[in-house]
């Protein structure tokens, strides 16, 4: 209320100066007890002007050779002020008090904001460019919900449980979702709530375990579907702008920004331990949650997805990494295609490289070569136990065509190269002696 007083109270005397022809005037006081201010009119020598320098702001000229106030002539009284001022003034307070009532009660204002007046926020260019951004991709990118059914202990009801969360993005019009198989795993059911907070159950149309990839569907209108620009990685630079989008910790859409720290490192699956070549570095902000989310350049196209962190609390610690689009790229079209990855395979289970490297060797070391596998068909011995019980160490994997190979990372890196059907030279260390046994690689089997 005090607030509207102030209001009224300025209407009325900004109104009252505007709209009166004969402003009011307080009567002046006599001559004598109103302090003169003489000063000497360099226009005429002989005449000084006296000035009010409180009540008024009249001056009087006088001649110059007048010494005493008492013959000065008294101030003339102000003009009669028009009958009709007073009604014009009490008509404009009365459409301020009506306005004011009806801006507060009518349209529901809230009465501080009322008397708030907000000029508009000046932006910089790089602001502009950051807020026009994600302004335009916040619709292609998704919340994705991991449900996974409980048996009640009482009832032995089946309820779906909430057991995470992470982010995904539109791929295509025809509803494909992207996200990592990671948020994904071990879902007995899926939802998948868009940007203008409708939520669709989603199918899961495959996914790629090696490279935490997988790729969903939902049955939305095409109209709620906005696909992603897709960029290119293989052009990056260390040092360019990057920008992440997802929901961590469950907060909705939420921008970070940070720069390329690096390129060509690798990570390993965080399902099967393959590593994952080529991955991005950056130092956007990428917590629990912002798994699956896009990673923008700064024309907003999509250089990778945020997938994994390095940070001993869990939390962002400045290191993330996304998988370049250039791989999820060729992932994405066999799975959409195929509902899965073709990938060749040795057909072996081979030992941590910590064991080995205790053994005092470099290579891989063959724990297992099922028959009905590649390796096994070759002739690859895995490593078992005698009638004694003691451990007879398998063919332990040094090269493959010719390159060599120290770890599992190794052989992986040559597999990826490689095409379902070809045939590869593995040479292997065998006791004391070292063998070339050519193995054709099959298919991975498909996974439930």
């Amino acid at each position: 209320m005090a607030a509207a007083s102030s209001l009224i109270s300025t209407l009325f005397h900004s109104s009252h100066s505007k709209f009166s022809r004969h402003p009011i005037r307080k009567p002046p006081l006599p001559l004598s007890a109103t302090p003169l201010l003489l000063t000497h009119n360099r226009a005429d020598s002989g005449v000084l002007r006296i000035f009010r320098s409180v009540h008024s702001s009249r001056s009087i000229t006088i001649p110059k050779n007048l010494s005493s106030p008492e013959t000065l002539p008294s101030s003339l009284p102000p003009p009669p002020r028009p009958p009709f001022s007073l009604a014009i003034d009490s008509f404009l307070v009365f459409c301020a008090s009506v306005s004011l009532s009806v801006s507060l009660f009518v349209f529901d204002v809230d009465p501080a904001s009322a008397f708030v007046v907000t000029t508009p926020r000046k932006l910089q260019s790089d602001e502009l460019a950051t807020v026009q951004l994600f302004q335009e991709n916040t619709p292609s990118v998704v919340y994705i919900t991991n449900l996974a059914a409980r048996q009640d202990v009482f009832t032995l009801d089946v309820l779906e449980v909430p057991q995470g969360s992470g982010s995904g993005f539109v791929w295509d019009n025809e509803g494909h979702v992207v996200t990592n198989y990671h948020v994904i795993r071990a879902a007995s059911d899926l939802k998948v709530t868009l940007s203008d907070q409708t939520t669709y159950d989603a199918k899961v149309v495959g996914f790629d375990q090696d490279k935490d990839v997988a790729v969903l569907r939902v049955d939305a209108p095409k109209d709620k579907l906005r696909p992603i620009p897709i960029g290119i990685s293989a052009d990056l630079l260390v040092g360019q702008k990057v920008y992440a989008i997802g929901n961590p910790f469950g907060l909705d859409h939420t921008l970070t920004t940070g720069v390329i720290s690096g390129l060509r490192r690798e990570i390993s699956s965080a399902a099967t331990g393959r590593p994952i070549q080529d991955v991005i570095q950056t130092d956007a902000a990428i917590n629990p949650g912002n798994s699956g989310g896009p990673l923008l350049d700064s024309s907003g196209r999509l250089i990778g997805i945020n997938t994994a962190i390095y940070s001993p609390s869990g939390a962002s610690s400045g290191v993330g990494f996304s998988i370049p689009v250039d791989t999820v790229s060729g992932i994405v079209d066999q799975l959409v295609r195929f509902g899965k990855v073709t990938r060749p395979i040795l057909g072996i289970k081979f030992a941590p490289d910590q064991s080995v490297e205790q053994l005092g060797v470099s290579g891989v070391l063959v724990l297992d070569a099922p028959l009905n596998g590649p390796a096994g068909k070759a002739g690859l011995q895995p490593t078992k136990r005698d009638a004694y019980g003691r451990l007879i160490l398998g063919d332990i994997i040094t090269s493959v065509n010719g390159r060599k190979v120290t770890n599992g990372s190794d052989l992986y890196r040559i597999l990826d190269q490689c095409k379902v059907g070809d045939q590869v030279t593995v040479e292997v260390l065998r006791g004391d002696h070292k063998e070339k046994i050519p193995v054709m690689l099959e298919p991975k089997p498909d996974e439930s």
